[in-house]
């Protein structure tokens, strides 16, 4: 039987190994290309990639893999599935601000059943199987148990085409701004569901979102307690807004987004 917690230990430390090469590319210049108008990649991006399918494939033969560097368009994840960013937050890396993520889920018959996210310049790394919980750094976590929106610290980020999806943008941050605590923009989705899953931000939405952006953060606000869903508060499909919580704030985040999904 497929057991997801028997390959974690080692997918950690393929991942956290690939942080490494981060690092080690961290102070050296940035070869940049646009993919689109504001999408960056580097080949920072393309070598960590690399170096995470050579070596999770060893780790799991059988698997396909979905990695945003080489995916194909409008492709699916297959029954068994490697999900991989393999740095989200590459605008964040070439201006080295240190909030940048690597991600890597493991997709099965239709959910994820491991993540980790790695911030290698900041020296966290986040994982979780299904069923086992979610930790950093070895130690478990939790989200926050604020309750109300005026006690919430909410994330979000803006989608690549912002300038063709402004009044959307803007509706829902007006609609969010003034009755939080406050709002975060990070630039990094997988880096905002991980700082969700251990209490430092208590919801987030976005859209736009691809399914590497987000999908080992999904199992991490799961497992460690929250709630992921689309704006409508339905079970999420790739491709739609997502909206995560800390769970208690699930219903007054659906109440101020569902009418702009």
């Amino acid at each position: 039987m497929f057991q997801a917690a028997s390959i974690l230990r080692e997918c950690v430390n393929i991942v956290r190994r690939s942080g490494e090469i981060i690092r080690a590319r961290w102070a050296g210049p940035r070869h940049v290309r646009h993919k689109g108008g504001i999408d960056l990649v580097t080949e920072t991006d393309l070598e960590v990639e690399a170096f995470l399918k050579k070596n999770l494939a060893g780790l799991l033969p059988e698997a396909s893999f979905m990695a945003e560097e080489s995916c194909v368009a409008d492709q699916e994840p297959g029954a068994l599935c490697w999900i991989i960013d393999p740095v989200d937050g590459t605008t964040n890396f070439v201006h080295r601000i240190p909030q940048v993520g690597t991600s890597v889920a493991l997709w099965r018959e239709g959910r994820v059943v491991l993540g980790v996210v790695n911030t290698p310049m900041l020296e966290e790394c986040f994982w979780a199987a299904r069923g086992q919980g979610a930790f950093c750094n070895n130690q478990p976590i939790a989200v926050s148990r604020a309750d109300t929106l005026a006690g919430a610290l909410v994330g979000t980020g803006f989608p690549y085409d912002v300038a063709e999806r402004l009044p959307e943008v803007l509706e829902r941050l007006a609609a969010v701004l003034p009755v939080s605590q406050g709002v975060r923009r990070i630039g990094a989705a997988s880096v905002d569901l991980a700082y969700l899953a251990c209490g430092r931000l208590d919801a987030f939405y976005e859209a736009g979102l691809k399914p590497w952006d987000l999908a080992a953060g999904w199992l991490l606000v799961e497992e460690a307690g929250g709630k992921v869903s689309n704006l409508r508060n339905e079970p999420l499909r790739f491709g739609e807004a997502l909206l995560a919580s800390n769970g208690r704030l699930h219903d007054a985040m659906t109440a101020l987004l569902a009418k702009t999904a």
